[in-house]
């Protein structure tokens, strides 16, 4: 996740919320673990991107596994809770890291903000080197509700527009833009993908589709 994205949800001190589409997507994630746990007594963990509050969200459901998880961020938070191992990185070079150092690379909304499509590939690439299996999710380009601004249909306006209703009002996670640099730099922090990128960057992975009302919300590749 991108500082940008991560100074502006701390701002808006916005919680980590704990839902039944992010419940179900966590169990079906847990079930990737549990089946490398059944195979080799443990599991190892790299979370791309992951913080520690969002794993306290789901606390309830992991905690009791033999597992061991590594969080980089650029922005890593101090803990003292010896679960987590918080390293300082990059996902698109975590080349501090030997190749397969772990059993599964989990990924939650952040490669649609490490940048163009060239660093969007540098994690893609990070992420299959560094583990046999993973579990990318990312929101859906053709998902009416932009999840970062959470405006309708913002992602599909012309920019002109998007910058004028950032330096407007606050947006979702993002406080009022005090000047058209940080208009600018908030609408470039968050890249939206869809099926045919995902498919693009993990090839080998199934993506798989969250669905909400019938419309595909998030894509998560699954290796």
């Amino acid at each position: 996740m991108s500082a940008i994205h991560q100074a502006a949800t701390h701002v808006a001190g916005l919680p980590i919320h704990r839902n039944r589409f992010r419940e179900t997507r966590f169990a079906r994630f847990l079930g990737i673990v549990d089946a490398v746990i059944a195979e080799k007594g443990r599991c190892r963990i790299l979370d791309a991107g992951g913080t520690g509050p969002y794993w306290m969200a789901f606390r309830d459901l992991w905690e009791g596994r033999p597992v061991e998880i590594t969080l980089v961020n650029l922005n890593p938070e101090p803990t003292d809770d010896r679960r987590f191992r918080q390293l300082h990185g990059d996902c698109r070079d975590m080349s501090m890291f030997s190749d397969n150092a772990f059993d599964l690379v989990h990924s939650n909304s952040v490669i649609e903000h490490v940048g163009r499509w060239k660093d969007m590939r540098a994690m893609a690439r990070e992420v299959h080197r560094l583990a046999p299996r993973c579990f990318v999710q990312t929101p859906n380009y053709w998902f009416p509700l932009e999840p970062h601004f959470r405006v309708p249909f913002f992602h599909w306006l012309p920019e002109p527009m998007r910058i004028a209703l950032v330096r407007r009002r606050a947006c979702g996670a993002f406080p009022r833009a005090e000047s058209y640099d940080d208009a600018k730099r908030f609408i470039e922090d968050a890249i939206l993908l869809d099926a045919a990128d995902m498919a693009a960057l993990f090839p080998d992975a199934v993506i798989e589709r969250e669905r909400v009302a019938g419309l595909t919300k998030s894509l998560i590749a699954v290796r």
